[in-house]
Protein backbone atom coordinates (compact mmCIF):
# COMPACT_ATOMS: atom_id res chain seq x y z
CA UNK A 1 0.00 0.00 0.00
CA UNK A 2 2.24 2.34 1.13
CA UNK A 3 4.53 1.06 -2.13
CA UNK A 4 2.00 2.16 -4.42
CA UNK A 5 1.52 5.39 -2.74
CA UNK A 6 4.96 6.26 -2.88
CA UNK A 7 5.36 5.62 -6.78
CA UNK A 8 1.54 7.51 -7.66
CA UNK A 9 3.32 10.44 -5.60
CA UNK A 10 6.14 10.42 -7.53
CA UNK A 11 4.22 9.70 -10.94
CA UNK A 12 2.52 12.97 -9.93
CA UNK A 13 5.36 14.98 -9.43
CA UNK A 14 7.25 13.54 -12.20
CA UNK A 15 3.69 14.36 -14.26
CA UNK A 16 3.47 17.93 -12.73
CA UNK A 17 6.96 18.37 -13.92
CA UNK A 18 6.37 17.14 -17.21
CA UNK A 19 3.35 19.45 -17.72
CA UNK A 20 6.08 22.42 -16.61
CA UNK A 21 8.00 21.29 -19.00
CA UNK A 22 5.55 21.30 -21.52
CA UNK A 23 4.05 24.65 -21.01
CA UNK A 24 7.31 25.65 -21.05
CA UNK A 25 7.82 24.44 -24.41
CA UNK A 26 4.58 25.46 -25.64
CA UNK A 27 5.24 29.12 -24.46
CA UNK A 28 8.43 29.06 -25.96
CA UNK A 29 7.03 28.25 -29.48
CA UNK A 30 4.45 31.15 -29.41
CA UNK A 31 4.84 34.65 -30.66
CA UNK A 32 7.59 37.36 -28.43
CA UNK A 33 4.45 38.51 -27.28
CA UNK A 34 2.94 35.63 -26.02
CA UNK A 35 6.13 34.73 -24.42
CA UNK A 36 6.66 38.11 -22.60
CA UNK A 37 2.76 37.91 -21.78
CA UNK A 38 3.44 34.50 -20.01
CA UNK A 39 6.74 35.55 -18.76
CA UNK A 40 8.41 32.26 -20.34
CA UNK A 41 11.55 33.39 -22.25
CA UNK A 42 14.27 35.31 -20.05
CA UNK A 43 16.49 36.01 -23.21
CA UNK A 44 13.00 38.18 -24.43
CA UNK A 45 13.32 39.54 -20.78
CA UNK A 46 16.17 40.99 -20.84
CA UNK A 47 15.60 43.31 -23.75
CA UNK A 48 12.39 44.38 -21.56
CA UNK A 49 14.90 45.48 -18.58
CA UNK A 50 16.69 47.26 -20.90
CA UNK A 51 13.87 49.26 -22.62
CA UNK A 52 13.16 49.96 -18.37
CA UNK A 53 16.92 50.96 -18.11
CA UNK A 54 16.86 53.32 -21.36
CA UNK A 55 13.47 54.55 -20.06
CA UNK A 56 15.11 55.86 -16.94
CA UNK A 57 18.23 57.61 -18.90
CA UNK A 58 15.87 59.03 -20.91
CA UNK A 59 13.92 60.66 -17.69
CA UNK A 60 17.04 61.67 -16.28
CA UNK A 61 18.23 63.14 -18.88
CA UNK A 62 14.89 65.53 -19.41
CA UNK A 63 14.50 66.43 -15.56
CA UNK A 64 17.99 67.81 -16.19
CA UNK A 65 17.71 69.80 -19.47
CA UNK A 66 13.84 70.52 -19.15
CA UNK A 67 12.61 69.99 -15.50
CA UNK A 68 11.40 73.34 -15.17
CA UNK A 69 9.64 73.25 -18.29
CA UNK A 70 8.31 69.99 -18.14
CA UNK A 71 7.71 69.30 -14.55
CA UNK A 72 6.36 72.55 -12.93
CA UNK A 73 4.44 70.63 -10.39
CA UNK A 74 7.96 69.16 -8.60
CA UNK A 75 9.11 72.93 -7.22
CA UNK A 76 5.86 72.61 -4.79
CA UNK A 77 7.08 69.52 -2.93
CA UNK A 78 8.39 69.98 0.18
CA UNK A 79 11.83 67.79 -0.44
CA UNK A 80 12.33 70.00 -4.22
CA UNK A 81 13.47 73.49 -1.95
CA UNK A 82 11.76 75.48 -5.27
CA UNK A 83 12.61 73.26 -7.95
CA UNK A 84 16.35 73.14 -6.96
CA UNK A 85 16.57 69.64 -5.06
CA UNK A 86 14.52 67.96 -8.14
CA UNK A 87 15.89 69.06 -10.81
CA UNK A 88 19.69 69.62 -12.35
CA UNK A 89 21.94 67.23 -10.98
CA UNK A 90 20.01 66.13 -7.97
CA UNK A 91 16.96 65.79 -10.18
CA UNK A 92 19.31 62.88 -12.42
CA UNK A 93 20.40 61.59 -9.18
CA UNK A 94 16.57 60.81 -8.07
CA UNK A 95 15.68 59.05 -11.18
CA UNK A 96 18.92 57.23 -10.64
CA UNK A 97 18.33 56.10 -7.06
CA UNK A 98 14.47 54.97 -8.11
CA UNK A 99 16.25 53.13 -10.71
CA UNK A 100 18.76 51.52 -8.76
CA UNK A 101 16.15 50.52 -5.96
CA UNK A 102 14.17 48.72 -8.27
CA UNK A 103 17.24 46.42 -10.36
CA UNK A 104 18.53 46.07 -6.57
CA UNK A 105 15.86 44.44 -5.37
CA UNK A 106 15.75 42.15 -8.84
CA UNK A 107 19.25 41.34 -8.09
CA UNK A 108 18.08 40.69 -4.29
CA UNK A 109 15.27 38.52 -5.23
CA UNK A 110 16.98 36.73 -8.31
CA UNK A 111 20.75 35.90 -7.45
CA UNK A 112 21.69 32.30 -6.86
CA UNK A 113 18.79 31.42 -9.13
CA UNK A 114 20.24 28.27 -11.37
CA UNK A 115 17.11 26.05 -12.61
CA UNK A 116 14.45 27.58 -14.90
CA UNK A 117 11.68 25.57 -13.64
CA UNK A 118 10.66 27.48 -10.59
CA UNK A 119 9.69 30.39 -9.49
CA UNK A 120 12.72 32.52 -8.68
CA UNK A 121 13.08 31.77 -12.92
CA UNK A 122 9.06 32.80 -13.60
CA UNK A 123 9.80 36.62 -11.36
CA UNK A 124 12.71 37.29 -13.60
CA UNK A 125 10.94 36.69 -17.19
CA UNK A 126 7.46 38.06 -16.10
CA UNK A 127 5.32 39.69 -13.38
CA UNK A 128 5.80 42.25 -15.96
CA UNK A 129 2.56 44.55 -14.73
CA UNK A 130 3.86 44.34 -11.43
CA UNK A 131 7.50 45.06 -12.01
CA UNK A 132 6.81 48.25 -14.57
CA UNK A 133 4.47 49.55 -11.47
CA UNK A 134 7.12 48.89 -8.95
CA UNK A 135 9.63 50.91 -11.15
CA UNK A 136 7.33 53.93 -11.45
CA UNK A 137 7.03 53.70 -7.59
CA UNK A 138 10.23 53.54 -7.24
CA UNK A 139 11.33 56.28 -8.85
CA UNK A 140 8.40 58.77 -7.88
CA UNK A 141 9.27 57.96 -4.00
CA UNK A 142 12.87 59.04 -4.52
CA UNK A 143 11.41 62.73 -5.66
CA UNK A 144 9.96 62.34 -1.84
CA UNK A 145 13.43 61.77 -0.24
CA UNK A 146 15.04 64.44 1.83
CA UNK A 147 18.16 66.17 0.16
CA UNK A 148 20.48 64.99 2.44
CA UNK A 149 20.03 61.44 1.72
CA UNK A 150 20.34 62.29 -2.08
CA UNK A 151 23.15 63.85 -1.39
CA UNK A 152 25.09 60.86 0.23
CA UNK A 153 23.05 58.62 -2.50
CA UNK A 154 25.27 60.87 -4.95
CA UNK A 155 28.55 59.86 -2.94
CA UNK A 156 28.00 56.21 -2.57
CA UNK A 157 27.17 56.45 -7.06
CA UNK A 158 30.61 57.36 -7.09
CA UNK A 159 31.86 54.19 -6.31
CA UNK A 160 28.68 52.12 -8.19
CA UNK A 161 29.90 54.03 -10.96
CA UNK A 162 33.30 52.92 -10.39
CA UNK A 163 32.15 49.30 -10.01
CA UNK A 164 30.16 49.38 -13.10
CA UNK A 165 33.50 50.36 -14.96
CA UNK A 166 35.66 47.55 -13.31
CA UNK A 167 33.11 44.90 -14.46
CA UNK A 168 32.56 46.37 -17.74
CA UNK A 169 36.72 46.60 -18.55
CA UNK A 170 36.82 42.61 -17.18
CA UNK A 171 34.38 41.98 -19.63
CA UNK A 172 35.71 44.13 -22.74
CA UNK A 173 39.27 41.93 -21.78
CA UNK A 174 37.35 38.84 -21.36
CA UNK A 175 35.71 38.73 -24.75
CA UNK A 176 39.06 39.67 -26.42
CA UNK A 177 40.83 36.76 -24.58
CA UNK A 178 38.35 34.38 -25.64
CA UNK A 179 38.23 35.60 -29.50
CA UNK A 180 41.77 34.80 -29.56
CA UNK A 181 41.46 31.85 -27.92
CA UNK A 182 38.67 30.30 -30.47
CA UNK A 183 41.03 31.73 -33.39
CA UNK A 184 44.31 29.82 -31.88
CA UNK A 185 42.28 26.54 -31.42
CA UNK A 186 43.46 23.46 -32.68
CA UNK A 187 40.28 22.71 -35.00
CA UNK A 188 40.39 26.98 -36.00
CA UNK A 189 44.18 28.09 -35.84
CA UNK A 190 44.75 26.62 -39.70
CA UNK A 191 41.36 27.96 -41.16
CA UNK A 192 41.64 31.79 -38.93
CA UNK A 193 45.20 31.89 -39.40
CA UNK A 194 44.90 34.68 -42.29
CA UNK A 195 41.84 36.26 -41.08
CA UNK A 196 43.63 36.85 -37.59
CA UNK A 197 46.48 38.55 -39.42
CA UNK A 198 44.19 40.30 -41.35
CA UNK A 199 42.06 41.62 -38.37
CA UNK A 200 45.36 42.64 -36.18
CA UNK A 201 46.77 44.16 -39.35
CA UNK A 202 43.14 46.41 -39.50
CA UNK A 203 42.90 47.12 -35.77
CA UNK A 204 46.89 48.55 -35.81
CA UNK A 205 46.03 50.76 -38.61
CA UNK A 206 42.80 52.04 -36.89
CA UNK A 207 45.18 52.77 -34.02
CA UNK A 208 47.47 54.67 -35.99
CA UNK A 209 45.00 56.77 -37.60
CA UNK A 210 43.27 57.64 -34.36
CA UNK A 211 46.06 58.70 -32.67
CA UNK A 212 46.97 60.82 -35.88
CA UNK A 213 43.52 62.36 -36.03
CA UNK A 214 43.72 63.22 -32.30
CA UNK A 215 46.70 64.39 -32.58
CA UNK A 216 45.07 66.61 -35.33
CA UNK A 217 41.92 67.54 -33.81
CA UNK A 218 42.88 67.81 -29.64
CA UNK A 219 46.66 68.90 -30.13
CA UNK A 220 46.84 71.49 -32.42
CA UNK A 221 49.52 73.34 -30.87
CA UNK A 222 52.69 73.01 -28.41
CA UNK A 223 50.72 74.12 -25.99
CA UNK A 224 48.11 71.48 -25.68
CA UNK A 225 50.75 69.73 -23.08
CA UNK A 226 48.00 67.78 -21.36
CA UNK A 227 46.46 66.32 -24.60
CA UNK A 228 49.84 65.40 -26.18
CA UNK A 229 50.74 63.65 -23.29
CA UNK A 230 47.61 61.91 -22.54
CA UNK A 231 47.40 61.03 -26.62
CA UNK A 232 51.40 59.76 -26.57
CA UNK A 233 51.18 57.88 -23.19
CA UNK A 234 48.09 55.88 -24.75
CA UNK A 235 50.61 55.00 -28.24
CA UNK A 236 53.37 53.38 -25.33
CA UNK A 237 50.57 51.80 -24.19
CA UNK A 238 49.99 50.13 -27.31
CA UNK A 239 53.39 49.30 -27.60
CA UNK A 240 53.99 47.74 -24.40
CA UNK A 241 51.03 45.36 -24.44
CA UNK A 242 52.34 44.54 -28.33
CA UNK A 243 55.53 44.10 -26.54
CA UNK A 244 54.68 41.74 -23.77
CA UNK A 245 52.09 39.55 -25.53
CA UNK A 246 54.99 38.89 -28.38
CA UNK A 247 57.54 38.05 -25.78
CA UNK A 248 58.66 34.17 -26.28
CA UNK A 249 57.44 33.67 -22.12
CA UNK A 250 53.92 34.90 -22.94
CA UNK A 251 53.13 34.53 -26.76
CA UNK A 252 49.81 35.16 -26.71
CA UNK A 253 49.51 36.43 -30.29
CA UNK A 254 49.11 39.65 -32.45
CA UNK A 255 45.17 39.58 -32.23
CA UNK A 256 44.66 40.78 -28.22
CA UNK A 257 46.91 43.79 -28.03
CA UNK A 258 45.68 44.79 -31.37
CA UNK A 259 41.90 45.01 -30.62
CA UNK A 260 43.06 46.50 -27.10
CA UNK A 261 44.38 49.40 -28.30
CA UNK A 262 41.29 49.67 -30.04
CA UNK A 263 39.65 49.56 -27.07
CA UNK A 264 41.83 52.53 -24.98
CA UNK A 265 42.81 54.68 -28.41
CA UNK A 266 38.24 55.09 -28.08
CA UNK A 267 38.55 55.23 -24.14
CA UNK A 268 41.44 58.22 -24.62
CA UNK A 269 39.39 59.97 -27.17
CA UNK A 270 36.24 60.04 -25.46
CA UNK A 271 38.19 61.90 -22.10
CA UNK A 272 39.61 64.23 -24.37
CA UNK A 273 36.04 64.92 -25.51
CA UNK A 274 35.01 65.11 -22.21
CA UNK A 275 37.18 68.17 -21.46
CA UNK A 276 35.20 71.14 -20.83
CA UNK A 277 34.32 73.65 -24.28
CA UNK A 278 36.11 76.77 -24.96
CA UNK A 279 39.28 74.92 -24.40
CA UNK A 280 41.76 76.37 -27.07
CA UNK A 281 43.21 72.49 -27.79
CA UNK A 282 39.86 71.25 -29.13
CA UNK A 283 39.22 72.41 -32.58
CA UNK A 284 36.29 70.65 -32.94
CA UNK A 285 32.05 71.63 -33.74
CA UNK A 286 31.91 71.15 -29.72
CA UNK A 287 33.87 73.73 -28.94
CA UNK A 288 30.77 75.91 -30.22
CA UNK A 289 28.64 77.52 -27.11
CA UNK A 290 25.81 76.31 -29.57
CA UNK A 291 23.83 73.36 -29.61
CA UNK A 292 23.74 72.15 -33.12
CA UNK A 293 22.77 68.88 -34.81
CA UNK A 294 25.95 67.13 -34.10
CA UNK A 295 25.94 67.77 -30.81
CA UNK A 296 22.51 66.03 -30.44
CA UNK A 297 23.08 63.29 -32.77
CA UNK A 298 26.45 62.48 -30.22
CA UNK A 299 24.61 62.86 -27.11
CA UNK A 300 21.85 60.29 -28.62
CA UNK A 301 24.69 57.85 -29.68
CA UNK A 302 26.41 58.39 -26.44
CA UNK A 303 23.37 57.49 -24.16
CA UNK A 304 22.26 54.46 -26.16
CA UNK A 305 26.00 53.06 -26.38
CA UNK A 306 25.52 53.52 -22.55
CA UNK A 307 22.63 51.52 -22.72
CA UNK A 308 24.44 48.83 -24.86
CA UNK A 309 27.05 48.44 -22.78
CA UNK A 310 25.13 47.77 -19.62
CA UNK A 311 22.92 45.63 -21.30
CA UNK A 312 26.23 43.28 -22.94
CA UNK A 313 28.22 43.51 -19.99
CA UNK A 314 25.31 42.10 -17.89
CA UNK A 315 24.79 38.98 -19.63
CA UNK A 316 28.21 38.03 -19.49
CA UNK A 317 28.55 36.92 -15.70
CA UNK A 318 30.80 33.70 -17.28
CA UNK A 319 33.72 35.78 -17.29
CA UNK A 320 33.57 36.08 -13.47
CA UNK A 321 33.49 32.32 -12.97
CA UNK A 322 36.26 30.88 -11.63
CA UNK A 323 35.36 27.08 -12.92
CA UNK A 324 34.19 26.73 -16.03
CA UNK A 325 31.45 23.38 -15.69
CA UNK A 326 29.14 22.81 -18.47
CA UNK A 327 25.76 23.62 -17.81
CA UNK A 328 22.52 21.60 -16.48
CA UNK A 329 19.80 21.10 -19.62
CA UNK A 330 17.30 23.39 -16.99
CA UNK A 331 20.41 25.60 -16.44
CA UNK A 332 19.59 29.43 -16.57
CA UNK A 333 20.88 30.90 -20.00
CA UNK A 334 22.06 33.99 -17.79
CA UNK A 335 23.20 34.73 -14.37
CA UNK A 336 19.70 36.14 -13.18
CA UNK A 337 21.58 38.14 -9.86
CA UNK A 338 24.59 39.33 -12.10
CA UNK A 339 22.62 40.59 -14.92
CA UNK A 340 20.42 43.13 -12.77
CA UNK A 341 23.71 44.10 -10.26
CA UNK A 342 25.10 44.94 -13.33
CA UNK A 343 22.16 46.83 -14.30
CA UNK A 344 21.78 48.37 -10.64
CA UNK A 345 25.60 50.03 -11.18
CA UNK A 346 24.91 50.78 -14.45
CA UNK A 347 22.14 53.11 -13.29
CA UNK A 348 24.99 55.24 -10.71
CA UNK A 349 27.22 55.26 -13.48
CA UNK A 350 24.37 57.17 -16.11
CA UNK A 351 24.03 59.69 -12.85
CA UNK A 352 27.79 60.21 -13.02
CA UNK A 353 27.44 60.76 -16.27
CA UNK A 354 24.88 63.00 -17.22
CA UNK A 355 26.00 64.92 -14.02
CA UNK A 356 29.53 65.11 -15.18
CA UNK A 357 30.99 63.14 -12.10
CA UNK A 358 30.22 66.29 -9.76
CA UNK A 359 27.28 66.76 -7.94
CA UNK A 360 27.78 70.81 -8.44
CA UNK A 361 28.15 70.79 -11.79
CA UNK A 362 26.48 72.95 -13.64
CA UNK A 363 26.22 70.42 -17.40
CA UNK A 364 24.31 72.39 -20.66
CA UNK A 365 21.90 71.03 -22.38
CA UNK A 366 22.50 67.83 -24.97
CA UNK A 367 25.81 66.92 -23.45
CA UNK A 368 26.80 63.88 -21.83
CA UNK A 369 29.99 62.65 -19.72
CA UNK A 370 31.53 66.91 -19.69
CA UNK A 371 33.98 68.09 -17.51
CA UNK A 372 37.50 67.49 -15.77
CA UNK A 373 36.20 64.99 -13.50
CA UNK A 374 35.15 63.04 -16.25
CA UNK A 375 37.99 63.39 -18.17
CA UNK A 376 40.36 62.10 -15.12
CA UNK A 377 38.14 59.15 -15.05
CA UNK A 378 37.95 58.07 -18.76
CA UNK A 379 41.88 58.18 -18.36
CA UNK A 380 42.88 55.74 -15.31
CA UNK A 381 40.24 53.47 -16.58
CA UNK A 382 42.68 53.24 -19.71
CA UNK A 383 45.52 53.03 -17.77
CA UNK A 384 43.71 50.61 -15.69
CA UNK A 385 42.86 48.72 -18.39
CA UNK A 386 46.12 48.26 -19.58
CA UNK A 387 47.10 46.97 -16.24
CA UNK A 388 44.52 44.14 -15.86
CA UNK A 389 45.28 42.87 -19.31
CA UNK A 390 48.75 42.82 -18.85
CA UNK A 391 48.47 41.01 -15.80
CA UNK A 392 46.06 38.62 -17.30
CA UNK A 393 48.89 37.89 -19.77
CA UNK A 394 51.83 37.50 -17.13
CA UNK A 395 49.93 35.95 -14.14
CA UNK A 396 49.84 32.13 -15.34
CA UNK A 397 53.59 32.55 -15.53
CA UNK A 398 54.33 34.16 -12.49
CA UNK A 399 51.92 31.37 -10.74
CA UNK A 400 53.27 29.06 -12.26
CA UNK A 401 56.90 29.62 -11.29
CA UNK A 402 55.99 30.41 -7.93
CA UNK A 403 54.70 26.62 -7.92
CA UNK A 404 57.47 25.58 -8.99
CA UNK A 405 59.27 27.17 -6.86
CA UNK A 406 57.12 25.69 -3.64
CA UNK A 407 57.20 22.37 -5.24
CA UNK A 408 61.35 22.23 -5.40
CA UNK A 409 61.43 24.01 -1.79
Amino acid sequence: MEGSTGRSKSEMESGSTSNNNESRIAFKEGSWFGQFKNGSNPWIARYVYGLIFLASNLLAWAVRDYGRNAFPEMERLKNCQGGRGCLGAEGVLRVSLGCFAFYFIMFLSTAGTSSLYNCRDTWHSGWWSFKIGLWIALTATAFLVPTFIIQIYGEIAHFGAGVFLLVQLVSVISFITWLNDCCQSDKTEDKCHIHVMLLAIAAYIICIVGIIMMYIWYAPEPSCLLNIFFITWTLVLIQLMTSVSLHPKVNAGILTPGLMGLYVVFICWCAIRSEPAGENCIRKAEASNRTDWLTIISFIVALLAMVIATFSTGIDSQCFQVKKEAPAEDAVPYGYGFFHFVFATGAMYFAMLLIGWNTHHIIKKWTIDVGWTSTWVRIVNEWLAVCVYLWMLVAPIILLRCRQTNESA
